[in-house]
């Protein structure tokens, strides 16, 4: 596997875990995760997706970058849209989103091969 792959995956067997482990914890973050960011509302799917991978960015989370990404390109993404949406949280937040494009270029390369 690859280090983006890996992050994801680590993220989804962590919340699996918290899941099993406190349920009534967990639970209702991934109720709020699956309405928020997972289905169609005024907003559609990819955008809502675009919109997680600047806020990842912003909060330099390695985790939700490889998560919105990969949601992201799932729902139909490109390429350049993230990185204009990566953009708009350099614009936003300065230095530090500019040095996490690096691993949103590298989820971007992994999760389209």
């Amino acid at each position: 596997m690859s280090y983006m792959k890996d992050k994801l995956k680590e993220a989804e067997d962590t919340m699996t875990a918290m899941g099993k482990e406190y349920p009534r914890l967990q639970g209702p973050f991934g109720v709020l995760k699956r309405h928020s960011c997972e289905e169609e509302g005024a907003l559609d799917v990819k955008t809502k997706k675009l919109i997680a991978v600047a806020l990842a960015l912003y909060a330099g989370c390695e985790y939700c970058i490889a998560i919105h990404t990969k949601g992201a390109l799932d729902a139909g993404a490109t390429k350049d849209e993230l990185v204009e949406t990566g953009y708009v949280a350099v614009l936003m937040g300065g230095g530090p989103p500019l040095a996490h494009m690096t691993k949103l270029m590298e989820a971007i390369e992994e999760f389209s091969e």
